[in-house]
Formats: C-alpha cells, structure tokens, sequence
C-alpha cells in the first residue's frame, strides 16, 4: 500500500537540512516545547521542484530544474540518475522506491516507472558453482533453517541446468537470529568448505529434516572430512569473519530477508522458475 502523504511529511526534515546547507546555518536548537538537531546536510545537483523519499529512508529522490530526478542515498551520493520531461512538476514513490510516479503539468499526463537498482555485491572468497566465465552471476543469500530457502534449492538447480555454462551461482550466508542452528550450520558449511565439500555439506543441510548439532556432525563424518581440521575451522576467528562478512554484504545490498537472490545485481522479484528466466533472458541479450 502506498502512502504518498506519509512520504511527503516524513521527508520535511530534509528540506530542512538542504536549505542549512546552503545557507550554513546550524539547524540545531530548542525552546520550551521542542529540540531539534540536524543529521544530514547535501549539495544538491540542480534547484530542488519536489522530493520523496524511501519508507525505508534507503533512498531520497529528488526532482531538479535540470529535468532530472537524482536518487540519492543515505549518505547522499547519488545512486542514478533519471531524465525527465519539462513539464514534470511533482513526483512520489511506492513505498520501496521500486516504482516511480510522475505528474507532467504540460501534458496533463501521470507516468509510472518500474525501478531496478543494480547493486554490486563483493563474491570473492565465497562457494560457487558454475563456469567463472558465466555472462549471468547469480548471488542467493540464505539460512540453512529458513523453510522457504528449502523450497528454493531444487528451483536453483533447475535454473542451473537449463543455463549449464552461462549461469555463476554464489552462494552467501544469512543466518537469521530465530533459528537456532542457522548460524552454527552456516559455519559448519563453510569449514567444509576449506576441504572442498561446500555443496555436498550445503545439499545434505537442506535435505536435513530437523537440523540438531549432532546432524551437523553426522554429515561431517558422512562426507569423510577431517573431524579435527573441521571441528577446529568451525570454531576458528577466519570462520567466523567469512560468515561476518557475508552478513554485511547483506546489510549493504538492502537484504532484509531469506532468500534473496541477485542476478546481475538485480534484484529477483519473482521467486518462479518464470521469474528467473524473465531476468536471465534479458541479461543475455544484454551480454
């Protein structure tokens, strides 16, 4: 649901923090019913017609006498830049910026844009499968105990093998604080890892009905891995910065919840083998 008069109220202290920047003024002060401080204070690309901004407060968008629309984020650097018609006026946004809304005084004419952002994702040192020379990366963030992560693996192989050879799949834990062993399987994963067992560990955990410590250590053993060298790697400061480091690339691509896959850097919608293909297909002409 859409509320363009909550994105308009909300957004009043960066109007706010704008106009201290070009005046220097310190918006910062009280008196005997409010305090108010200043938090952010951007340059701005071209004289400001309208603005709104994310419900997330992810991303600012801002309209400009230059005919364009600036998108900016929270630290204010701009993410992208959208050209516009003379005769835009006023925009808004759905809730996660992912549509744009346009109204064109000139034309009479409302417009609505579809808004993909592209996000770069840093995969080096992470599992994957897949040809390295793969025109299509496909980058899933998960948890080994989320229901929904289960559902999505024979969807990934299917994806696998019908683009055998153009599709790189990496993969990327996101343990989720209420599931209890997630975050324990994501290191066992990945001290399999380091003796070259990755994806058979990463199968036999999703097809684990009830994952338990003691599960864990059965598909250890089952695999023939080291037990020292793995009990040891499970444990070990390097693990645990892998797994650190996979959750932060989370957090910087906007991920909220598992799963979650990137294609391209593009973010998938539509969790159907019809929605992977629509992206792929598209990413193929490109390439």
């Amino acid at each position: 649901m859409h509320f363009p008069h909550l994105l308009k109220t909300c957004a009043i202290s960066l109007i706010l923090t704008t106009t201290a920047f070009a005046s220097d003024a310190a918006y910062t002060g009280r008196d005997n019913r409010l305090e108010w401080a200043q938090q952010e204070s951007w340059q701005l690309a071209g004289k400001p017609i309208d603005f709104v901004h994310s419900l997330d407060g992810k991303y600012t968008f801002i309209l400009n006498d230059q005919k364009q629309i600036n998108i900016y984020n929270q630290q204010g650097s701009i993410q992208g830049t959208i050209p516009v018609s003379a005769g835009v006026n006023a925009i808004d946004i759905a809730p996660q910026g992912e549509f744009l809304y346009l109204i064109d005084k000139e034309t009479s004419r409302f417009t609505s844009i579809a808004i993909d952002f592209i996000i770069d994702i840093d995969t080096a040192g992470s599992p994957t499968k897949g040809s390295e020379q793969a025109p299509i990366s496909m980058v899933v963030f998960t948890d080994f105990q989320c229901p929904y992560c289960i559902k999505l693996v024979p969807l990934l192989d299917q994806v696998m093998a019908k683009y055998q050879g153009k599709v790189k799949l990496t993969f990327k834990n996101m343990p989720l604080q209420f599931h209890e062993m997630a975050e324990p399987a994501a290191r066992a994963a990945l001290a399999a890892n380091e003796q070259g067992k990755f994806w058979e560990f990463h199968d036999q955990l999703f097809a684990t009905s009830q994952l338990k410590p003691e599960s864990v250590t059965g598909i250890a053993t089952s695999l023939g891995l080291d037990m020292s060298r793995f009990n040891a790697d499970m444990m070990s400061p390097v693990i645990r910065q892998k797994l650190n480091k996979d959750m932060l690339d989370a957090q910087k691509a906007g991920v909220t919840g598992t799963p979650t896959v990137f294609i391209n850097g593009r973010k998938l919608k539509q969790r159907s083998l019809e929605g992977f293909q629509a992206i792929i297909d598209e990413e193929l002409k490109k390439a």
